[in-house]
């Protein structure tokens, strides 16, 4: 499946998503199970698997990390973490004493440094995801160089995940302290 072909959008990677969430709306709404209520059983099938896949198409279109895999996919270069490039040592290991300090962070209840944390993990992936608008946008350009970016885009998502259950715990105790 393409997805950008799903939702009437250009192959590139800085998708306008105000464009594609309208594309999917009306699409989901053109799709709905009602406006087929009075149709035969195969068009209510092919309506449904129809409104499947533009949802589908719009998860992947709205999450950089499942964008850029899209991307990759549909251009002939395989991805999944078992066959991409291992990120550099140095990389690993950068990553490592960001999670280390977040941890630490985390256990002094210290908010500014949490936020300050994400902040700057932020930063490193707006840098690579204009990266990789940069390398998807030019014609012919060969892609596989590329695709150690993927891998930190999964790095810096799942740091921005862990980044949320923190702030969620750490409101959590927050509210608790305040009760009486």
């Amino acid at each position: 499946m393409d997805p950008f072909a799903v939702l009437g959008l250009e192959r590139r990677f800085d998708v306008d998503l105000k464009v594609a969430e309208k594309n999917h709306r009306e699409l989901s709404r053109a799709l709905h199970p009602d406006r087929y209520s009075g149709a035969g059983a195969s068009e209510k099938r092919e309506a449904l698997s129809r409104a499947v896949e533009v949802n589908e198409a719009w998860r992947i279109v709205r999450d950089p990390v499942r964008r850029a895999e899209a991307l990759f996919a549909l251009a002939g270069i395989p991805t999944g973490e078992t066959t991409e490039p291992k990120p550099s040592p140095a990389f690993l290991m950068e990553m490592m004493e960001q999670r280390e300090a977040l941890a630490e962070a985390q256990g002094a209840g210290d908010r500014d440094l949490v936020a300050r944390l994400a902040e700057a993990i932020h930063a490193r992936a707006r840098e690579t995801q204009t990266i990789l608008t940069r390398v998807f946008a030019e014609p012919g350009e060969d892609l596989a160089p590329h695709l150690h970016r993927l891998g930190e885009l999964r790095f810096y998502a799942r740091f921005l995940d862990e980044v949320s259950a923190i702030e969620d715990l750490l409101d959590d105790s927050a509210g608790r302290e305040t009760r009486p």
